[in-house]
């Protein structure tokens, strides 16, 4: 099978093709020629205006629902699912049924990926069932490929947990990565505490609760001398607070999912429970805050937080329906047709493609 693309801009910081327009022949799957102009026949010939061509992305934060939850998504269907939105690379959740939380479960997964359209990688979980007490085999999982542990959006409220955590995975160049939310504070929230919540009538999820926690997990990470990755920050206090440790040499790095750079909480005045997510969308000011995140360097990743439910969670009432909504096929097309005016294709292509890879420490492909 020969695919030969015609006259496609190269967006590839790392090539000494980057910002090139040239034909590009695949074969067998396999790039065989970069040139000015190729003529040869090819079994399918892509063309287009304005066409850009990229290496595969990679989405830091996704939930495929394998094992336990596979009415919701498998492997299968999450790998063709990011398949179709770009993504040659995924980074798994551990809050399945059972947790990820040792060697076993990870062995399992990853023999089950084999041969995927998408590349996998698997979160281990930071606790032993996501319990947020104690801690689980990490080093084992790390022996089987593990890079990242997390207990995915189980609070963690005990900070001595987060403490030794952040203390044994220096030992094995592990990644803590943390959803901040305080569950007392954002208990029974179904939407951003403001404006918006209180002409609704529902109970907000103060983003004090997030705030809290990255102010918690900064102090621990500066006092263990160790690598901590906030996910799924939403606030403009929280861009604050990471910036500010950045400029004073904390090793700390965050993502954003797609969701809170493109909607706010305006759009749950119809109670559409689609946009019932969490983090929850916030204000104007809070999306405003998380681009400039982007801009400035503060924010290192955008994510899907890819979330698929089955429809009983969601098509219910707003206050009985479930947060999360599947986002691995649209973020791409949403970011391009919000954020057209904000970052530009590159800067884009950055946040799904070069820096999450560098978190993790992967090949570049």
């Amino acid at each position: 099978m020969r695919i030969l693309i015609k006259e496609a801009r190269i967006i590839n910081p790392q090539s000494k093709h980057h910002n090139n327009r040239v034909d590009i022949l695949i074969e067998n799957n396999t790039i065989k020629t970069i040139a000015d102009v190729i003529e040869e026949d090819a079994d399918e010939v892509v063309t287009g205006n304005d066409l850009h061509v990229s290496a595969g992305w990679f989405d830091l934060h996704a939930q495929f629902g394998d094992p336990g939850l596979e009415h919701r998504e498998d492997l299968i269907s999450g790998a063709k699912a990011a398949a179709k939105g770009g993504f040659t690379g995924v980074l798994l959740m551990p809050s399945t049924q059972p947790v990820i939380d040792n060697k076993g479960q990870v062995e399992y997964l990853l023999k089950k990926a084999q041969g995927l359209p998408t590349q996998i990688e698997l979160a281990g979980s930071l606790t032993t069932g996501c319990n947020g007490l104690d801690i689980s085999e990490m080093y084992d999982m790390s022996l089987s490929g593990v890079k990242v542990f997390t207990d995915d959006k189980h609070p963690i409220d005990n900070p001595d947990v987060i403490k030794r955590a952040l203390m044994y995975t220096k030992t094995f160049d592990g990644l803590v990565m943390v959803f901040p939310m305080e569950s007392q504070i954002a208990h029974d929230g179904k939407m951003h505490e403001g404006v918006v919540s209180t002409k609704l009538g529902l109970k907000g999820l103060a983003s004090l609760a997030e705030e809290i926690i990255v102010s918690r997990d900064l102090f621990l990470a500066d006092y263990a001398e160790s690598r901590i990755h906030f996910s799924c920050i939403s606030s403009k206090k929280s861009v604050e607070l990471i910036r500010e440790a950045k400029a004073k040499g904390t090793q700390v790095t965050c993502d954003v999912s797609y969701l809170n750079l493109v909607y706010t909480d305006e759009a749950l005045e119809g109670f559409d429970s689609n946009f019932k997510v969490n983090p929850p969308l916030r204000t104007e000011d809070d999306r405003q805050a998380l681009i400039a995140g982007l801009k400035d360097g503060t924010i290192d990743a955008i994510v899907s937080d890819h979330t698929p439910l089955n429809v009983e969670e969601k098509d219910c009432e707003f206050d009985h329906a479930g947060f999360g909504v599947a986002g691995i096929e649209t973020l791409y097309a949403e970011l391009k047709t919000a954020l057209a005016d904000e970052l530009s294709e590159e800067e884009l292509l950055q946040f799904i493609t070069v820096n999450p890879r560098n978190l993790l420490g992967l090949d570049h492909p």
